[in-house]
């Protein structure tokens, strides 16, 4: 049996730090909520609306992160540790100056983004996101350089630095919702300001460590600046489909969103808490496609499609196996993580829970193969392939399907979920076909 690049144990030591990062994440974005839902329900409607603004933004430095970490972790499996020096300093300036122009146009535009997504929407509601999408656009620079220094250090196939970092980051966000919120009564600015303290603090501790000397990879004052068309070029190739495929994804989601907003408040914050919740029951997935792009991404720099193959295999039956346990459980506990959220009506909580019983029961058999699997061809340049499918799927089904069954069928939040379902069925009748094939390995 040949030498693999990656044991069973290092895998697990790459895979268990990313879940729990991803998991901080998601437990924080529910202790928003549920903080936020202490205020009043006009509060969770604007600010989980603002949070789909939100979304489409950061998977834009998700996606240059991921195309920092493809090139970069090809580059260390080639042994070419200058090069990915370069890659990596390239990295950060690239996502800072993508953050500052986001920054920027969120402040200048609040009002109208709310407007042009949303459209018409209570005045209560309004007043909320605007007060929170200004506050949250200041952390955008920061969250940006905090993608690109936990993509560094995921590349080397050490996530245990992030998951650290994720640490603090979250532990204060969530402290400071709590001060913020019930002691000092700042309402939805009391969630907002939080984020935008913590992520500045991750910013700044992740990029200090990568700087650190004596590791394998050391982030260089020097390779920042001035441009490198090449390595430039590089993140950008990998990245630029990854963002528009994520971004157009996130898009998709604010358009249905407004849909549901046709329907009342019931509805929206059904749709609200039912994502907070859902976002748990993809969480190891969305760790398993992190580990994916490192493990795939060095075997390919090292020229081993044999190695490639064998860890997408292994990646994808840890997936399917976690994710299943994860949404069993979900569905067992449903009604204990709803009663989480205070302030509810009683058709709130129905609608929640039939939204989440239809996402979890999909999860569990077409979530791993829609999503963790395309990550493997990302990681061996196969990006475009991925960028047709998830855009074209989601503007036919996501969007076209979701408003013939939400606003002409009027089935509103329901509608939605069940075209959510028929878009993960199109991507896994495309992705399943081409990684059996070996088609994605053509570019490697």
């Amino acid at each position: 049996m040949q030498n693999r690049l990656f044991s069973d144990k290092q895998l697990i030591k790459l895979m268990i730090p990313l879940v729990i990062e991803q998991g901080l994440t998601i437990l924080v974005g529910m202790c928003d909520g549920v903080m936020v839902s202490a205020v009043s329900e006009a509060a969770i409607s604007g600010v989980s609306l603002v949070d789909m603004i939100n979304a489409v933004i950061l998977v834009l430095f998700a996606a240059l992160a991921t195309g920092g970490a493809v090139v970069t972790s090809q580059l260390l499996g080639a042994r070419r540790m200058a090069d990915a020096r370069r890659s990596a300093g390239q990295l950060v300036t690239l996502t800072f100056a993508m953050g500052c122009l986001m920054m920027t146009l969120c402040l200048v535009f609040a009002r109208q983004l709310l407007h042009l997504f949303f459209g018409s929407i209570d005045a209560d509601v309004m007043a909320a996101g605007l007060t929170y999408l200004r506050i949250t656009a200041l952390s955008f620079p920061f969250i940006a350089l905090y993608n690109a220094g936990a993509a560094i250090f995921r590349s080397l196939g050490n996530s245990k630095v992030s998951m650290q970092v994720s640490l603090w980051m979250n532990g204060i966000n969530v402290a400071g919702n709590a001060l913020c919120v019930f002691l000092l009564k700042m309402g939805v600015a009391g969630v907002a300001v939080p984020t935008l303290v913590s992520r500045a603090v991750a910013a700044v501790m992740i990029l200090t460590m990568a700087a650190r000397r004596g590791q394998e990879l050391t982030l260089d004052a020097s390779a920042l600046y001035p441009i490198d068309r090449r390595f430039m070029g590089k993140i950008l190739r990998i990245g630029i489909p990854s963002a528009c495929e994520n971004s157009f994804f996130q898009f998709g989601r604010l358009l249905v969103v407004s849909m549901i907003a046709l329907f009342g408040t019931t509805q929206t914050s059904a749709n609200a808490v039912a994502n907070n919740l859902d976002s748990i029951a993809t969480v190891v997935g969305q760790a398993m496609g992190l580990a994916m792009v490192t493990v795939v991404g060095q075997s390919v720099g090292a020229g081993d499609k044999e190695q490639a193959v064998f860890y997408l295999k292994k990646v994808m039956k840890w997936s399917i196996g976690a994710l299943t346990v994860v949404n069993v459980l979900i569905i067992l506990f449903l009604d204990s993580l709803i009663g989480l959220y205070r302030s509810l009506s009683p058709q709130t909580v129905e609608l929640t829970r039939t939204l989440v019983r239809i996402h979890s029961t999909a999860v569990i058999v077409m979530w791993a193969f829609s999503f963790v699997l395309p990550n493997a061809f990302r990681a061996a340049n196969d990006v475009q392939f991925t960028m047709w499918v998830g855009m074209g799927s989601m503007l036919f089904f996501r969007v076209f399907v979701s408003w013939i069954l939400c606003v002409r069928l009027g089935w509103g939040a329901v509608g939605v979920w069940i075209a959510m379902l028929l878009d993960w069925v199109c991507r896994i009748s495309f992705f399943l076909p081409r990684a059996l094939s070996g088609k994605w390995l053509t570019n490697a």
